[in-house]
């Protein structure tokens, strides 16, 4: 469920929220659906409960999860995390089409990108292509 990197600079809470985010919002963790509790998810994978239980408050603090007490922790209305995630996304689109008019990239060139990326996501990664397509 969770795989944690101890090579990343991020805290490992920041890792649990962002991990858990993402299974929220690619549906894994539907709506009102129970979290594992604080002492599960710690030994689940090896960590301080403290740790966990500062993710949790994180996500319960955005607005991801809410509490119930003595019942634990239950994930919010999806739909709110879906529109959360794609104003995110379309800020960074934003963000990189300014850059990329800054840079001289043509609108053409964009679209080329962006309906090749969308079919063939490996097309984006060719750091090592020497041409420009």
């Amino acid at each position: 469920m969770i795989l944690l990197d101890y090579k990343d600079r991020r805290p490992i809470y920041e890792q649990i929220v962002e991990k858990l985010k993402d299974l929220m919002i690619c549906g894994v963790l539907e709506q009102d659906s129970q979290l594992p509790s604080v002492r599960s998810l710690a030994t689940d994978l090896s960590i301080n409960p403290n740790t966990i239980q500062r993710a949790y408050a994180e996500l319960e603090r955005r607005g991801f999860i809410y509490s119930v007490k003595g019942k634990g922790s239950y994930v919010t209305d999806t739909s709110s995390i879906l529109a959360l995630k794609n104003g995110e996304l379309r800020k960074k689109l934003g963000e990189w089409i300014d850059e990329a008019k800054r840079s001289g990239i043509t609108e053409d060139k964009v679209h080329t990108w962006l309906a090749r990326g969308w079919t063939e996501p490996e097309y984006l990664s060719g750091e090592d292509r020497i041409s420009d397509d």
